[in-house]
């Protein structure tokens, strides 16, 4: 497997997280305890982090290669 090749994979992989994201979102809106609104932001909170690093490593495994890529001291060794 090439690195392109992850990189559709780590896109992918963001689609369900976004449509996740959206619902949660909207679950906050219309949430009235206390509690359950904690538990949703926490759980926003994650997700979006999970997202966050799919949508990075797409964009590092995408144009790793290509000369005068500017790579993500996270990403670095």
């Amino acid at each position: 497997m090439r690195l392109h090749e992850l990189s559709e994979g780590y896109r992918l992989a963001a689609v369900p997280l976004r449509k996740k994201l959206r619902l949660l979102r909207l679950e906050l809106k219309l949430a009235d305890e206390p509690a359950e609104r904690a538990a949703l932001r926490h759980e926003i909170a994650l997700l979006s982090g999970i997202m966050t690093q799919c949508r990075e490593r797409a964009e590092l495994t995408a144009h790793y290669y290509e000369r005068g890529f500017y790579r993500d001291e996270k990403y670095t060794l």
